[in-house]
């Protein structure tokens, strides 16, 4: 008899943590962008650097989160870490246009009001974030650019800074580097057919947009993306961060996501609202919905990857390059991060 009892306390104890892990819920995730990102042509230093960044990413939102803030709030505090470390290419650490100016992208959105904010090509506001969470609630649009959104920014009380700020001797020797080689970026705003783009031999792999999705405790969800884009970019070219809908998407019915990679193909393949559609309307999971996507841009010869949460916890981090800078903390302030396939 106690050795019956003691098997089915161990059975239980099994069945149990079997249960636990099956209702592990998540509660943020994060991506610092995807690329060739391969572990032997990282030092163990450079990659130490980087999990702690994205480890300080993650506690900044959670403590939001654990506050009983909302999915806002624990958004925008998230990406100003990543947005104040020149490790992404966000905020201090943009990319250089083709005229060696840092231009930066930034949208976020709130899925229980579907309300959205975005900027594109601000050029001195500290946190782009908070630039587009300000045109989401201190105006009646959606997306500013420019001059324009750079005065809205100011006017609205957030953080301007000398275009000086944005300036990192790596971001600038790439750019060097990229008008040597007459990079793909290049080639991409000379508006080249798609076998050229895909031909060219110097394609930059290496993308370090930032976006987060966080699930507050009141169950609402809320998704941003900030980028500097591409290096040597031309003509005012923007990519899919800003694009509600395409690099950026969230409706607590579905899922947030946020998207990092080549942004033409999240533009025309429309990803982040094909991801929430997929599941409203085919009833597919976050997971399964958001790798049906990221296959379709790689399927059309884009490469990147995403990040998206749904209402339950549920995450998916899909991505089709070598490796993409991520993580994810759980309800009960469990940390994960990755960097490599």
């Amino acid at each position: 008899m106690k050795t019956l009892k003691l098997f089915l306390v161990f059975a239980f104890a099994i069945f149990a943590a079997n249960v636990s892990a099956q209702q592990k819920k998540y509660v943020m995730v994060i991506h610092g962008g995807a690329g060739t990102i391969l572990k032997k042509n990282m030092t163990p230093e450079k990659e130490a650097e980087y999990v702690k960044v994205l480890t300080e990413a993650l506690k900044a939102g959670y403590a939001k989160i654990k506050d009983g803030k909302t999915s806002l709030d624990a958004v925008e505090a998230t990406i100003h870490v990543l947005e104040n470390d020149p490790h992404f290419n966000a905020g201090k650490g943009a990319v250089f246009t083709h005229d060696g100016r840092n231009e930066m992208d930034a949208a976020i959105m709130e899925g229980e009001t579907l309300m959205a904010g975005a900027v594109a090509g601000v050029t001195t506001v500290k946190n782009p974030i908070s630039a587009a969470r300000a045109v989401m609630e201190k105006s009646e649009h959606v997306m500013m650019v420019g001059a324009g959104a750079d005065l809205f920014a100011k006017d609205a009380g957030l953080e301007i800074v000398d275009p000086k700020y944005f300036w990192t001797k790596e971001r600038w020797d790439g750019l060097q580097q990229a008008i040597k080689e007459d990079s793909t970026k290049a080639v991409l705003d000379h508006g080249s057919k798609k076998s050229e783009l895909l031909g060219s031999k110097n394609h930059d792999y290496k993308f370090g947009t930032v976006g987060c999705v966080a699930l507050d405790k009141a169950g609402n969800l809320a998704a941003g993306t900030s980028t500097g884009g591409m290096t040597n970019k031309k003509y005012g070219r923007v990519g899919d961060a800003p694009i509600i809908g395409s690099g950026t998407y969230c409706n607590n019915e579905t899922a947030g996501i946020s998207c990092t990679g080549w942004g033409e193909f999240y533009i025309r393949n429309v990803v982040a609202k094909t991801i929430s559609d997929l599941m409203e309307y085919k009833g597919l999971s976050v997971d399964a919905a958001s790798k049906i996507a990221i296959e379709k841009v790689g399927k059309m010869g884009g490469d990147g990857g995403l990040i998206a949460l749904d209402k339950k916890g549920n995450m998916s981090m899909p991505f089709n390059t070598e490796g993409m800078y991520r993580g994810a903390i759980t309800a009960d302030g469990k940390i994960e991060v990755s960097i490599y396939k």
